[in-house]
């Protein structure tokens, strides 16, 4: 990692310990916007601050590692210490990798919950199957991620769905399914065909991150 780095984490180290004390503060509390601004600010802080906390106790690790090899003195320390410089030197690439994963801007819309509208396209009745094939997986990876979601609106067909929305919350949301956005294609032998034969069919799926309300005088 470049040394350049380093003050940054720790100005961002510092700005997490600061944002821990104003979240306590009666004043900050009793104000629900600022509160939950702070708060969304601690809880993003905290997940390059928990990272590069493993990164300086490998580095620590490392650095006392090379003292015992130094000094020599006792044959099993020395082992011991060997190995255990090369369990951190081991860990340093993938939280290197992490942390500048961490660190590119973000945009502001990652966060907000969103609005996923699936339609069928080309294939007739085996769009709207595949519809709800495509809603099944994604269900399931929504309770992976913890994210909660309902179904708004949809256009049922004989089977599947013609089109289906659906509402889904939780932290980090847009940032993920903004890169569903688009056409999805499927090439198999549906369950309306009768002779076997491979039909390709099309579905659109649009991620809309959620509007916010806004106060008008």
């Amino acid at each position: 990692m470049s040394k350049s780095l380093i003050p940054k984490l720790e100005a961002i180290k510092q700005r997490y310990n600061e944002v821990a004390d104003l979240i306590i503060q009666p004043d900050v509390i009793s104000d629900q916007k600022k509160y939950s601004s702070l708060n969304k600010e601690y809880s993003d802080l905290g997940k390059i601050v928990h990272v590069y906390n493993q990164y300086k106790n490998a580095l620590d690790n490392i650095a006392e590692s090379d003292e015992i090899i130094a000094d020599g003195s006792d044959r099993d320390l020395v082992d011991m210490a060997k190995e255990e410089k090369l369990e951190a030197q081991a860990k340093l690439p993938g939280l290197e990798e992490e942390l500048k994963v961490l660190l590119i801007p973000k945009d502001p819309a990652d966060d907000k919950n969103v609005i996923v509208e699936l339609r069928a396209g080309t294939g007739g009745d085996e769009a709207a199957i595949f519809v709800e094939d495509v809603y099944r997986a994604y269900s399931m990876f929504f309770k992976t991620k913890g994210w909660k979601h309902e179904i708004t609106d949809s256009n049922e067909a004989a089977k599947g769905y013609k089109e289906l929305i659906l509402k889904v919350e939780g932290e980090g949301v847009y940032g993920i399914m903004k890169f569903e956005s688009g056409v999805h294609r499927v090439q198999r032998v549906p369950e309306t065909e009768s002779q076997g034969r491979v039909h390709t069919s099309a579905i659109t799926v649009a991620v809309l991150p959620e509007a916010e309300e806004i106060d008008l005088n």
